[in-house]
């Protein structure tokens, strides 16, 4: 997957290039990928990328004019244009869609220069000037960097499988970070799955300087939280003008740009602001049945718009090849998404045949109107030994404190941590955008007013856009207006009621009323509602296409990972779950991730196969 590696150290030179083609090889798996090394051996640093080869990164490293300072970069940044003309009045030359400017930043800025950067990203400045190295990332470390210090070396990279395969040590699971992921669906606080391997912090500007460290920071949430809150016309006026700003830094781009549509409100209120002349290619993911309505709300938005259009579904080819998808997935995100996210893998290489490009509205939700998934998972106590249950009762569950902004905990705790798989799936192939964690965004949502005073900002723009038409048109899960009225409040009613039957029909009934779920399948298809809102049917799946699959990595499991799994819970797990007497959806997703983890990760020896890319021709799954 696209990243940075690196190695900074005193040890022979000749040794350490060998470890970093260990490193860049273990991510360079794709024929789309571009690779390439820049070693300082004076300064002991040697690191190397993977990049898109449709992304700026691809044309790194990246120099100044007197090419003493050099900057490699992972992820994306979206500088504002006030910056790029001050650099240009400075005297500096470069190309808008490269990132040639970087060096100039730094240069102009010296250690300001991360504060002023935009974007996911993380990245390395090797300032030869100085004989400084600094290595740095996003504001919420969305744009991860593993690293093991060990003796005299300290090892740094985007993927945790590229110190792995050169750090033998490390290749044992860290049993309280098991126990993390067991308890809410991922580890905390900068921990990892890999025994020896930490998260570099958020907001980071480590100095590397003299074979000391100086492990700085450029930025804090606290500077966001002293920012002086704004009256509610205030701030929906400066939300106007924020989105009008950003949103179109991230359709900038060489190549067409993608973006993933849903019938909510997030992704429409980035249409709203799309300036003229950018025509997205837009799409939709759903099952392989029927269109979601989250399809076919989408496609009239696209139509209104007047953008090409396009659904991506799931088939029978990806349970055909699950096993394929399951293990890319655990391998390629290091874990941090578990089999049930497989299909972003899947639906990922079908965006790709559209565009390189995804923008999406994902984490919309959360950071304006405090949406949290962010929960403990309650697997079955049973599932697990003696000594992996006291250690997950003793883990304390993140939260939001008192006062704090709800965009806080969004944007450093819940998203970097419970929700960076999705997109680091995502980002195997494509290039990932969503203006939500644009900086200048998500600093205005600590200047929201309570929110008993203020109305849905983002409803209020859609309803002032000039494309009217979004506004009208309902979302998936009622209408943009929130007005009271008897057609709106019908359809509210209508769509949360279909949306929670098709829920619960998809996902399963709480136990105690597990006894009345072939009733509920009964209404469902009756009233033709399976299938409108969810179309990842893992449940069904696992019972009846994958069974045979899941008995056989169950009990895999079963035969390893000792001192985690009850190995007499798991004997009955995937029949219990087929049959219908228990709903272990969940507990087979732990097993059979954290299975691929020991297989794939721990045991370098093993790498998923790579699959054949299909041709466009033959891509039955996108529908035009």
């Amino acid at each position: 997957m696209p990243g940075v590696v690196g190695i900074i150290s005193v040890k022979p030179a000749e040794q350490c290039r060998d470890r970093l083609r260990e490193m860049v090889g273990s991510m360079h798996r794709e024929p789309f990928y571009t690779s390439g090394q820049y070693c300082v051996t004076q300064l002991g640093f040697y690191a190397g990328w993977v990049s898109h080869s449709e992304s700026a990164a691809a044309e790194q490293v990246f120099f100044n004019e007197r090419r003493d300072i050099a900057v490699l970069l992972a992820g994306e940044c979206f500088p504002s244009s006030e910056l790029m003309s001050g650099l240009r009045s400075k005297g500096h030359f470069f190309e808008d869609a490269s990132g040639d400017w970087l060096p100039h930043l730094y240069e102009e800025c010296g250690e300001q220069f991360f504060s002023k950067l935009n974007g996911l990203f993380s990245g390395v400045v090797v300032d030869n000037r100085a004989g400084k190295v600094f290595l740095f990332n996003d504001r919420y470390g969305m744009e991860r960097l593993y690293f093991r210090a060990a003796g005299e070396s300290f090892y740094f990279a985007s993927e945790a499988k590229a110190l792995l395969a050169v750090i033998p040590e490390t290749r044992e699971f860290d049993i309280e970070g098991v126990a993390q992921y067991l308890a809410f669906g991922c580890t905390l606080n900068g921990r990892t799955l890999f025994k020896g391997i930490q998260l570099l912090p958020p907001a980071a500007c480590w100095c590397f300087e003299s074979q000391t460290c100086r492990r700085l920071s450029y930025f804090s949430p606290e500077e966001w939280e002293g920012q002086e809150r704004l009256c509610p016309e205030g701030f929906v006026e400066e939300f106007r003008h924020t989105l009008a700003a950003i949103v179109p830094r991230y359709f900038q781009s060489a190549s067409a740009v993608g973006m993933s549509l849903t019938g909510g409100i997030d992704s429409r209120l980035v249409l709203a602001h799309l300036p003229a002349g950018v025509t997205p290619i837009c799409y939709t993911f759903s099952g392989k049945d029927r269109d979601v309505l989250d399809a076919r709300l989408a496609a009239r938005l696209a139509q209104l718009c007047g953008y090409p259009y396009h659904i991506l579904k799931i088939s029978d080819r990806f349970l055909a090849e699950f096993s394929s998808y399951a293990d890319e997935c655990v391998h390629l995100t290091d874990g941090t998404l578990g089999v049930l996210g497989s299909h972003e893998i899947f639906y990922s290489e079908l965006a790709r045949h559209l565009s390189p490009v995804r923008v999406t509205g994902v984490f919309g939700g959360e950071i304006m109107r405090g949406v949290s998934f962010f929960k403990p998972l309650h697997l079955s106590a049973s599932l697990m030994t003696p000594d992996m249950q006291s250690l997950i009762a003793g883990i304390a569950p993140p939260h939001i404190r008192h006062g704090d902004s709800p965009a806080k905990f969004a944007a450093f705790t819940e998203i970097p941590q419970r929700r960076f798989g999705g997109p680091a799936a995502s980002r195997s192939h494509l290039l990932f955008r969503t203006p939500y964690l644009d900086n200048e965004f998500v600093a205005l949502m600590f200047r929201a007013p309570q929110p008993s005073a203020l109305r849905d900002p983002a409803r209020a723009l859609l309803m002032e856009s000039k494309k009217q038409g979004l506004a009208r048109l309902p979302t998936d899960r009622g209408t943009v207006s929130d007005k009271p009225g008897v057609a709106g409040s019908l359809w509210r009613l209508i769509s949360e009621l279909t949306f929670k039957l098709d829920y619960y029909e998809s996902e399963g009934l709480p136990p105690s009323l597990r006894r009345i779920e072939p009733m509920l399948g009964s209404l469902t298809a009756g009233l033709k509602i399976s299938g409108l809102h969810k179309h990842l049917h893992y449940r069904s799946w696992f019972q009846k296409e994958l069974a045979s699959l899941v008995t056989e990595r169950v009990a895999r499991a079963s035969q390893m990972q000792s001192e985690i799994w009850n190995r007499q819970f798991l004997r009955g797990l995937a029949r219990d779950h087929q049959t219908g007497r228990q709903n272990y959806l969940h507990e087979i997703n732990a097993v059979l991730t954290l299975e691929a983890v020991e297989r794939l990760l721990l045991n370098t020896k093993s790498r998923p196969p790579t699959r054949a890319e299909t041709p466009l021709a033959r891509v039955a799954e996108i529908s035009r």
